[in-house]
Formats: C-alpha cells, sequence, structure tokens
C-alpha cells in the first residue's frame, strides 16, 4: 500500500461553481427512502445556486458533479423554479431565501421560504414514497390580494436554456408543458403546485424526469405511506431545543443515507467507497433509532458480501494485506450484530450465518497478529488509516485491541444464546486476555504517564512520532510533511475505551485519558472542535473532525462533565453544516486534488444517535432485560422518548428529581429504587412506559 490510493482526479476548479462540495455558506439537507437519494443545497453566499436539487445515482456511489441533476456548464439552475408575475420573473437569492427542516412534517421536510415580486414562495421538498425513487416538491404562491395579472411558476430549465435536464411527463402525470406552469388563483391570494423529480433507469443508464403533477391522483401524494414508516422510529424530545435539532438530524438523515440493499457511501461525494467500520457504527446506531429493517439489511450485506470466507473485512472497497488489515473492523462487526439482537431479540441472522461469523471472530487471533509475548494484535495500520509509508511500525494499535476485544466478548454472548459452548468460552477467554494485556499488564499495557496511549512496538516501546517515508506522493502544505518531529498522541481513539465501557467513566484512568486528549481542542484552529489525532501527524487536511469531536462528548457522558458534552453539542450546532445538520468529514483546508473535495459523512449521525440513546437516555437491552441508566445534562429539566424493545415500545420520562430522596422509578405502576447503575426491567412483552426521576 503506498499514498497513490488516496489520489483522486477530481478538480473543484473545473466546472460550474456548483460542482464543489464546501461551498461558502452552504448547507445540504438529504432526503431519501434507500430508493433514491437527494439533498436540497441552500447556498447563502452568492457562489453557488441559491436554492438547488441534487438527485443521486440510485446504483452508484459518486462525486458531487456526477449528480443527476448537476449540468455542467449550469450547475443547479435547472433544478430552480421561478415565479413570473406578468414579464417579470423572480428566482431564489442568496439573500432573500430561507431554508430550514420542517418540525410539524412527520415524513422529513425541507421549507423553502423566498420573495417573488409581490408574493411569497414556499416550496416543500419531500420524499413521500416508500420504495418509488421520486422527490416531490410542494409550492405555495401567496399574494396579499388576488393577482391582477397572469402569474406562472417556471423552472430553471427554463430559464437556463441549452443545458438543463428537466423533461415532459408521460400524459396524464403531468403538464404538457413541464417548463412553466400557469397558476389559478380562482379569485383568491393563493395557489399550490406540485413539481416531481423522479429517477428513470433503462439499461443501467439513469436521469431524472421532472414534470408538474395535478394536483391529487395515485402516488402523487402518498404521505400517509411514507409517515407510517417514519412514526415507527425512536422519537426524543428534550427541554433543550438545539439537542432536539441535533437528534433529529441524524433521526431524519441517517436512514435515508443508506441504500435498499444496504450500502452507503463513507463520506458522500468524496470516498464512492465502503468500510466494515463506518457501516457496522451505522448499522448499531440503525437500530437505536428503530429502523431494524435497515440495519438488518445492512448487517447481512456486510456479513455476505464485505466479509471473506477466511474472515477479513472490506476497507475502502478491497481487501488488504495481513500488514494493512484493519483490525478493529471485525470486533466493530460483532459489536453491532450483538446490539441488533439485543435490541431486537431477533437471533436468526446472526445463527443463519454463523461459520462466516466464527471466521470474523477467529480472523484477528491468527498467529501472524498475535504477538507471543503480551497476546496483543500487532501490523502496521492504525485506526484512522495510517500505514508503513506515513511511518506506522509494526506494532499494536489501541483500537484494535479495543474492538477485537469488545467484539469477542458480544459474540460469546451470541454464542451462548445459541447453545454454542465452545465458541463462548474460546472468546471469552480470548476477550478477557486482551482487555488485561491493554490495560493492565505491567510491561505491555497501553498505557502510559496514567492514560492510554495510541500505540506500542513490538518491542513494547511507546510509538511517540512518526517519520515520512521517501517520496510520500503527498501535497505541499501537509503538516506530516512541514520540518520538526510528528506525534501520535494524543488521539481521540484514545476515548473510545471509556465509550464503549471497557475503562470505567468514574476511573482515574478515564478522566486523565480525556484530560490528555483535551490538547486536541483548537490546535491549528480556533472555531472549535477537536482534531482525530495530534495535527503534526496529519497526512491530509488540518482541522477539526464532528465524528471525532463526538467520540470525546460519548467519553465525557461516562464520565459525567456536563460542560465538555455542552461545549461539543453547541459547536456541532453552530459549526459549518450545524444549521441542516449535515456535517463534512473535517473543518480543514481541503488540497483536492490530489485529495478529493471534503464530503458529508454519515458516521456523524450515527454518534450523534448513539450519545442520546445510549448515554443520555441510559437505554441499554440485552437478552434478559433492559438497563435504564439515564442522565441529564446540567441546565435539562427532562427528556422523553419512545424506542423500539422488540416488537414493542418502550416510553421512557425522565425528569429532574427535587431532591435525592424522590429519586426512583414508575413501571407500570410499580415503584423501583434508584441507584447511579441505573433501573433494570424485563424485556417488554407489550408496550411499556417507565418514568424515571434522578
Amino acid at each position: 500500500m503506498d499514498t497513490s490510493e488516496h489520489v483522486y482526479g477530481d478538480d473543484p476548479s473545473a466546472g460550474h461553481a456548483d460542482v464543489r462540495t464546501r461551498l461558502a455558506e452552504t448547507d445540504y439537507s438529504f432526503l431519501g427512502n434507500g430508493h433514491v437519494l437527494a439533498a436540497v443545497q441552500h447556498c447563502r453566499s452568492g457562489e453557488g445556486t441559491p436554492l438547488g436539487l441534487l438527485v443521486l445515482h440510485p446504483d452508484r456511489l459518486g462525486p458531487k458533479r456526477a449528480s443527476l441533476t448537476l449540468d455542467s456548464a449550469t450547475g443547479l439552475q435547472g433544478t430552480r423554479v421561478g415565479l413570473r408575475v406578468g414579464e417579470t420573473t423572480c428566482f431564489p437569492t442568496p439573500a432573500g431565501t430561507r431554508v430550514a427542516w420542517d418540525g410539524s412534517a412527520k415524513t422529513p421536510t425541507v421549507r423553502a421560504l423566498w420573495q417573488g415580486a409581490a408574493a411569497r414562495v414556499e416550496e416543500r421538498f419531500s420524499c413521500p414514497h416508500p420504495t418509488r425513487p421520486r422527490i416531490v416538491r410542494e409550492l405555495t404562491v401567496s399574494f396579499s390580494e388576488p393577482p391582477g395579472e397572469p402569474v406562472a411558476l417556471v423552472t430553471g430549465n427554463e430559464a437556463a436554456g441549452p443545458g438543463g435536464n428537466a423533461e415532459p411527463r408521460e400524459p396524464g402525470d403531468a403538464s404538457e408543458e413541464p417548463g412553466a406552469l400557469v397558476l389559478d388563483f380562482a379569485g383568491t391570494a393563493t395557489a399550490a403546485a406540485r413539481l416531481i423529480h423522479e429517477v428513470r433507469c433503462v439499461d443501467g443508464a439513469c436521469h431524472v424526469v421532472t414534470g408538474w403533477a395535478p394536483e391529487a391522483g395515485p402516488g402523487v401524494d402518498p404521505h400517509a405511506t411514507a409517515d407510517g414508516y417514519w412514526e415507527t422510529l425512536s422519537t426524543f424530545r428534550s427541554s433543550d431545543e438545539g439537542l432536539n435539532h441535533l437528534f433529529m438530524a441524524a433521526r431524519r438523515q441517517l436512514p435515508v443515507v443508506v441504500d435498499h440493499r444496504g450500502r452507503m457511501d463513507g463520506s458522500i461525494w468524496q470516498y464512492n467507497l465502503e468500510w466494515v467500520r463506518d457501516q457496522s457504527h451505522v448499522a448499531q446506531a440503525l437500530v437505536r433509532l428503530g429502523d431494524v429493517a435497515r440495519a438488518r439489511t445492512m448487517l447481512a450485506r456486510l456479513l455476505d458480501e464485505m466479509v471473506s470466507p477466511e474472515g477479513d473485512t472490506v476497507d475502502s472497497g478491497r481487501r488488504r494485506p495481513a500488514e494493512e488489515v484493519e483490525l478493529d473492523q471485525n470486533g466493530e462487526l460483532l459489536a453491532a450484530l450483538a446490539a441488533y439482537v439485543d435490541w431486537t431479540g431477533d437471533l436468526d441472522l446472526v445463527e443463519a450465518r454463523w461459520e462466516r461469523i466464527r471466521a470474523v471472530a477467529a480472523f484477528p487471533l491468527q498467529d501472524r497478529f498475535r504477538h507471543a509475548a503480551s497476546g496483543l494484535l500487532h501490523n502496521r495500520r492504525e485506526y484512522w488509516e495510517r500505514h508503513g509509508a506515513h511511518g506506522i511500525e509494526d506494532g499494536f494499535e489501541l483500537t484494535s485491541q479495543l474492538f477485537v476485544a469488545l467484539g469477542l466478548q458480544e459474540a460469546a454472548r451470541l454464542a451462548d444464546a445459541l447453545g454454542h459452548g465452545d465458541d463462548r468460552d474460546r472468546w471469552r477467554e480470548a476477550s478477557a486476555a486482551l482487555r488485561h494485556a491493554m490495560l493492565d499488564d505491567p510491561r505491555w499495557r497501553l498505557v502510559e504517564d496514567g492514560h492510554l496511549i495510541k500505540r506500542r512496538g513490538v518491542d513494547g516501546a511507546w510509538q511517540r512520532t512518526v517519520h515520512m517515508e521517501p517520496d510520500p506522493n503527498l501535497p505541499d502544505g501537509v503538516p506530516l510533511l512541514a520540518p520538526g518531529e510528528h506525534f501520535l498522541d494524543p488521539d481521540t481513539g484514545a476515548v473510545l475505551p471509556i465509550v464503549h465501557g471497557l475503562v470505567a467513566g468514574d476511573s482515574e484512568l478515564a478522566r486523565s485519558t480525556l484530560a490528555h486528549v483535551e490538547g486536541l481542542w483548537n490546535q491549528a484552529w480556533d472555531d472549535g472542535g477537536y482534531g482525530r489525532y495530534h495535527v503534526t501527524g496529519e497526512p491530509d487536511s488540518p482541522g477539526a473532525w464532528p465524528f471525532a469531536s463526538l467520540f470525546v462528548a460519548r467519553a465525557y457522558a461516562e464520565v459525567r462533565d456536563d460542560a465538555k458534552v455542552w461545549r461539543i453539542l453547541r459547536w456541532l450546532a453552530e459549526t459549518r453544516g450545524g444549521r441542516a445538520g449535515a456535517w463534512f468529514e473535517n473543518h480543514g483546508p481541503r488540497f483536492a486534488p490530489p485529495f478529493p473535495q471534503v464530503g458529508i459523512v454519515p458516521w456523524t449521525w450515527a454518534e450523534l444517535a448513539s450519545l442520546v440513546v445510549h448515554h443520555l437516555l441510559g437505554v441499554r437491552p440485552d437478552g434478559a432485560g433492559v438497563t435504564l441508566r439515564p442522565w441529564l445534562l446540567a441546565g435539562l429539566t427532562g427528556m422523553d422518548a419512545s424506542l423500539r424493545v422488540g416488537e414493542h415500545r418502550l416510553h421512557l420520562t425522565v425528569r429532574r428529581a427535587s431532591s435525592p430522596g424522590e429519586r426512583g422509578a414508575l413501571v407500570g405502576g410499580e415503584v423501583l429504587p434508584w441507584s447511579e447503575s441505573g433501573v433494570r426491567i424485563p424485556r417488554p412483552g407489550s408496550d411499556v412506559r417507565v418514568e424515571i426521576s434522578c
């Protein structure tokens, strides 16, 4: 493996400005149903189309410029809708357009408001059908009084001329004039219309058909069908609107970026590739969000298509030689499978694929990875995908030990449930040995100066720095090529043992590790957020990483540090992407090319969902029951949630007790005492309501 793998040819300076992902003051709101994926672009700077619609190819992962509605010459102008009053036509402007999620809609809906002449125009974008690849755009035009001259809606295709891509729809399904629709106000001051964008594929070639639709008719307004799906998902509401917005960003958008086969781009428009690691965390978050079917589809596909018969896993869409395998992925997949079973009770998924699961568990335990003296796992790949060319020596990566130990622990529970006693005992023993070596062995443990460290060499020395090999094929300006030392620690991966419970949140090791990781906040920038690791070791763009910052937030939740959790959540809401709740992978300058343009990472939504459900609500089911360990952040007066556990709903209300004596839980009329370890209830056999004062 060399650094040329990371080189891409997409040049953001080529073509219309809309091909660029990181336009100034621009947000993206994602809509879809697994059969179509779209994003509403809201550009407030004037650099790109102020209000545009990106419809992505349903069968391919690609850069932004490959979107089906993005024209090389006119960008997204062809997706605009304008208002013609008499002889004057107006389109949305950067300063005059407001875009936000519609909080009252059951099916995720993006609401845009803009002014056209003397009228107000409202556009509502949604994907209202559960399987049909169409985006519906409902428009309402309102005057203060009935207009005295002809009024029409026109598509940007008509205004843009050659290069637009709107086409007429079939007779009976759209008007005969898709570019313009004369509105009938019928003596009133308000008129409405619908514009439908649908993906059509013939022999593998796909295009978007756009046309005005009648106000009623089969398939035009199937909101009730889509509403039924969205109503099955988890709900959450707290006394803080900012926290509610962040949760809803994940709930609305994470399900739609996974297609109906379980496929997902690791970073939309950026990599156009898949990872077992990312998808395992997403599947775990989806089951916490109540999207059981989609989580099952993802996990089945991971086992069937992204794990070899030998048990090694795909990263960046490919298999690796032993020295470059991402060993943590095996553990993450096993942990995700166990979480799926814990929430659903569905053992059929794992029972039908038990031989493949055995291979996943056995792969990292081979002699070529196991260090004889310590029992730790070693190779030359680190968690963030640096490798030998970047100066990574053969050694022990903290996250490899963590996730393999965690995955084996969880797989042992699955084996026990299925009666595979030999597998259970073998995996429990291997998990315990790895955990001991990682945390407690006096010579080999991954602890220095009282905090967790990233990596040791096979000789036991702490690998603190990296040095690039000659001819690195990296662009000038990346920190790893700058003069001076290049450090591996601190690294946000060090907090993950706290997040996943292998290091107790109330331990001195947890507190010291988080204190060490604090050095990653505002390293070479001043607008907040944590870098994924020490900026001097960065072979890519220096800057804050939203999903890595959420690792730290989840760890601080276990340590019960309210101020730090709030700081991260407030930063996430206020930073680039916070308005729509769709965040780029990182916030630093981008060397593109040779690197790809930065894209939107679904893993961020997964971390948000898990922060709320696992750490704040503290809902932790297993085969025998459910542990409820909620934590009210300082300033919150309460939280309300409805979650799916098995075939039933758990309705949870959490309120702040006015005194320690009032702490407790009310479960189906029965009062249970409160302890810091939470409340234990049986798995629901019917819908259940739990009220907790803590």
